[in-house]
């Protein structure tokens, strides 16, 4: 497909895309205190079409930050709790018989807008590849019949890392399927005094009044104009260099790349490509500039960067081989 021009964009549609994600936003705000930062993630995830993991400790939001998107972009919301006796039908549905209807079929929570699918690495690895074809496919099959999922589709995954006992690791391949793996940490003290005062253990959703800003309609046309987005060959290239990289370190002169086992996928030059097109319209911009694909490139290529045994014995932090390659890799 031939790359959209500029001309093609129509500025005020620019400017009430911005808009509306800004208001969605200070929505969010109400009832999500010091999460900003995944919050961006999530609607750069959404206008790209992606989906995204979380590592975390548990009780810091996510939930939260799920109900409260849901809530003000007008979006249908199920949350799965994954557990090591949990089987693909639990995620797609069943078809089962009724004597007065016959064969009918009962479709599983995965059919909605967004899903908290919470803890997903305690699930077999069956059930896992299930959920993950249903992100991939945008569809699932039950008893033969295929049955498409509704957009916008975003799904918010989270691991437990805190645990051995029962945890089955996502392979490489299915955490490639994730446009963006994000880090969440606690909170300051002043921000967690902040939620002692507001919370959802003493108020109602309700009370805290977010509004809907956005539709279902509205995202699914900020979709489309994320990819009218300009991108130039400079900023194809500096994509290009950056993800070649992580594969090859010792090119860029990486000193940190002796640490890498191996590098990011061709997925993650698309990622790259079609997230830092997401956050050039979240800014209002009509095309992408190299500082765009920097502001996503360690959400992006944190979980395709994968240590040797060295990097794992010295605990080396990818986001520090991300931002040595951001900072020695040049913008053509």
């Amino acid at each position: 497909m031939a790359e959209k021009t500029i001309g093609e964009l129509d500025k005020n549609d620019l400017k009430n895309c911005r808009a509306k994600i800004a208001a969605a936003k200070s929505e969010m705000q109400k009832i999500v205190i010091g999460q900003d930062e995944t919050v961006d993630a999530l609607f750069r995830a959404m206008l790209a079409d992606g989906h995204v993991l979380i590592e975390g400790v548990p009780g810091i939001a996510k939930t939260l930050i799920m109900v409260a998107l849901s809530q003000t972009t007008g979006t249908d919301f199920k949350r799965i709790q994954f557990t090591p006796d949990m089987l693909p039908s639990d995620i797609v549905g069943i078809s089962t018989y009724d004597p007065k209807k016959g064969f009918t079929t009962i479709k599983g929570p995965v059919f909605t807008n967004l899903v908290l699918a919470d803890e997903i690495n305690r699930a077999s690895p069956k059930v896992q590849s299930t959920m993950l074809e249903a992100m991939q496919e945008r569809q699932v099959t039950i008893a033969g019949e295929t049955f498409g999922i509704q957009h916008p589709f975003l799904v918010l995954a989270t691991q437990n890392t805190m645990e051995s006992l029962g945890v089955y690791t996502l392979p490489a391949a299915q955490l490639d399927r994730f446009l963006f793996k994000l880090n969440m940490g606690y909170l300051t003290p002043e921000q967690e005094k902040t939620v002692l005062k507001k919370n959802t253990t003493i108020y109602k959703l309700e009370d805290f009044g977010v509004a809907k800003v956005l539709k279902k309609e509205d995202i699914l046309e900020y979709q489309k104009l994320t990819h009218k987005i300009y991108l130039g060959d400079e900023v194809e290239e500096y994509i290009i260099n950056l993800v070649n990289a992580t594969r090859y370190p010792q090119k860029y002169g990486i000193e940190l790349g002796k640490y890498v086992q191996y590098g990011a996928s061709p997925r993650a030059s698309i990622g790259l490509y079609i997230a830092a097109k997401a956050q050039a319209l979240i800014k209002g911009q009509t095309f992408v500039t190299s500082e765009h694909v920097k502001e996503v490139a360690h959400d992006v290529l944190r979980h395709r960067v994968f240590l040797n045994y060295e990097g794992q014995a010295e605990e080396i932090d990818e986001d520090k081989i991300i931002a040595e390659i951001l900072a020695k890799v040049p913008v053509e």
